[in-house]
């Protein structure tokens, strides 16, 4: 298992200096990450928010580091793919929380992480940069030490978060991303960047594989990769877009009485065959 494990983390790396963007639609179970899979997608990333609203939680890191990496886990026992976790700040305040949590990410099986900045605090809204380099270090040698790459998608939520004026948004993070790169990320995440200006900008200010969280009002994939982006997420998108989905069903069915909502699934049938033999 350890050199299958390499061998998609190796494969996983790759595909952020590929000639084609590495597009991620983020799956937050099974049968979301199956179909995915099947839709032909070499790698799946998994949304955080998403598991985590899905066992009743909200976003936040109010999960447990075990519930969250059970769920991981349960995605990657059945892709053939390579699966990235998002395990949002790494469950902890200190590096060696982060290193614990680089370390369940590999037992789950998945080969890639992310790692973002945000301290949950609203008066100190980003974990003060050198202790998030120790972070991003204590990941890495983690990996080392279990003898299994991880690739690590280092993340600033300078925009998401709108932290400080607007006019040094910009250079605050550049100045996050570029320190991650240089303590050993693998790539960088910016989420809450729409501009696509901006975004190539940054592509060459950064000089490193950037991820782009995307969604109404974002640029076209085709726009992002010739913006030089090299990696596209949804973010918990498409899970809450199921549950718009549902809930229209539930207003179909309550109102009219009628089943319109309900054309377009997957057949029972499809829906087995997916799960065929994928048992974790």
């Amino acid at each position: 298992m350890p050199d299958k494990q390499k061998q998609k983390a190796e494969a996983f790396r790759a595909m952020h200096r590929g000639q084609r963007i590495l597009m991620l639609p983020n799956a937050w179970d099974v049968s979301s990450a199956r179909v995915i899979e099947e839709a032909g997608f070499g790698a799946i990333a998994t949304t955080s928010a998403g598991i985590a609203f899905t066992l009743g939680y909200p976003d936040g890191q109010c999960i447990s580091r075990n519930e969250m990496l059970q769920a991981v886990s349960r995605i990657a026992a059945v892709l053939k793919v390579p699966v990235t976790a998002d395990v949002e700040a790494g469950y902890g305040d200190r590096p060696e929380d982060a290193a614990q949590t680089a370390l369940a990410v590999i037992e789950s099986g998945a080969v890639g992480m992310n790692l973002e900045d945000a301290s949950g605090d609203a008066n100190h809204p980003l974990v003060e940069l050198p202790l998030q380099l120790e972070k991003i270090a204590a990941v890495q040698q983690a990996a080392r030490t279990a003898g299994v790459p991880i690739v690590l998608n280092a993340r600033t939520d300078v925009y998401l978060l709108q932290v400080g004026p607007v006019e040094k948004r910009y250079h605050q993070s550049l100045r996050r991303l570029t320190a991650f790169r240089d303590a050993g990320a693998d790539c960088v995440f910016l989420p809450g960047l729409r501009d696509a200006a901006t975004i190539g900008r940054m592509v060459k200010d950064v000089d490193f594989p950037l991820n782009i969280l995307a969604g109404p009002g974002s640029p076209s994939v085709p726009e992002l990769q010739q913006l030089g982006v090299a990696r596209v997420s949804l973010g918990s998108s498409p899970m809450r877009a199921t549950l718009g989905l549902l809930g229209r069903m539930a207003e179909e069915l309550k109102t009219s009485g009628t089943y319109r909502s309900l054309e377009n699934a997957p057949s029972h049938d499809d829906v087995n065959r997916m799960m065929q033999g994928r048992r974790p």
